[in-house]
């Protein structure tokens, strides 16, 4: 990484700032815009097969698309964060510490054909319809 966080904030802020648009980056508005850039994100997604998208990167166009969406979805975020006063960093830290304690890793007896179970996968799993909230779980 070329930067940290709290240097890309900087320079989120100045950049908002020479154009005068800091009257805009009001939480509410940058939650808003975040979950526009989260939609278009998932745009490119919508229709491909699980295969397919596991090879996106592959295809240089599609890679561009996916990059810059990232890209919009991060600037957001960390403008969102510096307007409420998180620390991402430590806010994702003390999240998979939670999760961590909520949700124990099987034991080793398990094996690795073994049906995942709580606490398996990912820390950012399903929502909540399918059972622990966004972050808490496979």
């Amino acid at each position: 990484m070329t930067d940290d966080v709290q240097g890309l904030q900087k320079r989120l802020a100045a950049f908002a700032a020479a154009r005068d648009w800091e009257q805009y980056h009001t939480p509410k508005n940058l939650a808003a815009a975040l979950g526009v850039e989260a939609a278009e994100l998932l745009e490119i997604f919508q229709w491909l097969t699980p295969e397919e998208s596991a090879r996106i990167m592959a295809d240089p166009e599609a890679a561009h698309r996916v990059t810059d969406e990232v890209a919009d979805v991060l600037a957001y975020l960390l403008q969102f964060c510096s307007a409420v006063g998180v620390d991402p960093l430590a806010a994702l830290a003390a999240k998979i510490e939670r999760n961590e304690k909520r949700f124990p890793a099987p034991e080793r007896g398990r094996g690795a054909g073994a049906e995942p179970g709580p606490g398996s996968g990912p820390v950012v799993g399903p929502g909540p319809s399918s059972g622990p909230g966004p972050g808490e779980g496979p």
